[in-house]
């Protein structure tokens, strides 16, 4: 009976330390996916940063602004507690493949609320929605 309670406790204690190991991993790969999700948006502002300055080769920099927001996308996913950004950064996502045309007018705003997103301003969200709402849905 004793080595019983003895084995109960010493399982009880192992399962406390997984449970902590555990717990410990998860907010870091949060923090490592938070981390992706920052530097994916960044490199789609250094995009259009780079198209606002040499005004060349749009179609190249309009694709990697894509292809960036994509990874976002497959990041903000992974985080927890994303759930109106998701929304947001999926629509945003959405509109740059769907309405290339109406895109190419908007760029400047979604320079800066990407910014704003990357600067830890929640306004950067409101900025990409206005930006998405702006957009005529039944257009090209």
């Amino acid at each position: 009976m004793i080595s019983a309670i003895i084995w109960a406790i010493i399982l009880l204690i192992a399962l406390l330390v997984f449970i902590g190991l555990y717990v410990d991993k998860s907010a870091e790969a949060q923090k490592t996916y938070r981390e992706k999700y920052k530097q994916s948006l960044a490199d789609a502002t250094e995009e259009l940063d780079t198209y606002f300055s040499r005004k060349i080769d749009y179609d190249l920099h309009y694709n990697m602004v894509i292809s960036d927001l994509g990874s976002a996308r497959s990041f903000v996913f992974l985080i927890d507690d994303y759930s109106e950004r998701q929304k947001a950064i999926n629509e945003l996502h959405y509109c740059f493949v769907k309405y290339p045309k109406q895109m190419k007018t908007r760029l400047e705003a979604v320079n800066q609320g990407l910014k704003d997103i990357v600067d830890n301003l929640d306004k950067g969200y409101d900025e990409i929605r206005e930006v998405v709402d702006s957009i005529e849905k039944k257009g090209e």
